[in-house]
């Protein structure tokens, strides 16, 4: 089945795509996706095989999830969160620890960002998660994205402890990566309670990494906007 489903995929391959895609995920010497290779698939053709392919069990996805090449990591990603939601407490179990035993090939922004919220977050939803703080202090850039990325399943719960307690500790992260994805969390609370996030933007404002800060105040009102890049915010 790996070896059909792998066939699937490479005979949609483009090339001139591939190209396009390696350019946009950094995969040169020195940038963060050095060295990953594409098929040339865009993600649309990927969800609706993963749709198609539903029943996929997970020894199949395990054996994806280990691909040399992007699409076929997201393709099996893809698989496990649909298999994960229609599972049974005991498989989403198998499936979370298969998703984090799975790291180092979770190894690119939009692959923690389509699955960290709908597997980590999800499975931590009603239960202790000093995991994630495990992760936020790993060396690896991709396993401090996932502790963030998947607070945003606890946002939408309108939880927000976590996120602010994993932003406090990852807002002096050194890559640029991690100043997006903070700060996008950090939105994403300000989305529901504005308070909330000001109250953690306000005693920071002079100290977060710029990128950050734009991005966690793009959707305030302009004026308000303006005093937070001026440092003025009160």
């Amino acid at each position: 089945m790996p070896n059909s489903l792998s066939a699937l995929l490479r005979s949609l391959a483009s090339p001139e795509v591939a190209t396009i895609q390696q350019r946009f995920f950094k995969t040169g010497p020195g940038e963060y996706g050095a060295g990953d290779q594409f098929l040339g698939i865009k993600v649309p053709v990927l969800r609706v095989l993963a749709k198609q392919h539903r029943d996929t069990n997970l020894e199949v996805i395990k054996a994806l999830l280990v691909s040399e090449f992007h699409e076929e990591r997201l393709f099996a990603l893809l698989l496990l969160m649909q298999c994960y939601l229609r599972g049974s407490e005991a498989y989403r179990s198998e499936a979370y620890d298969t998703y984090l035993n799975h790291t180092h090939h979770i190894n690119n922004w939009d692959l923690v960002d389509v699955s960290a919220p709908h597997i980590v977050g999800h499975y931590l939803a009603d239960k202790p998660r000093s995991r994630l703080y495990e992760l936020a202090a790993s060396d690896s850039l991709w396993e401090r994205r996932i502790a963030i990325i998947a607070t945003f399943h606890f946002i939408r719960l309108n939880q927000f402890d976590d996120t602010l307690r994993l932003a406090a500790l990852l807002c002096g992260d050194t890559h640029d990566l991690m100043h997006k994805a903070v700060g996008w969390m950090l939105r994403e609370v300000g989305k529901r309670d504005q308070a909330v996030e000001e109250a953690f933007l306000l005693p920071r404002q002079h100290t977060l990494p710029r990128t950050l800060l734009r991005y966690a105040i793009e959707r305030f009102p302009e004026a308000r906007r303006q005093q937070y890049l001026r440092g003025d915010a009160t």
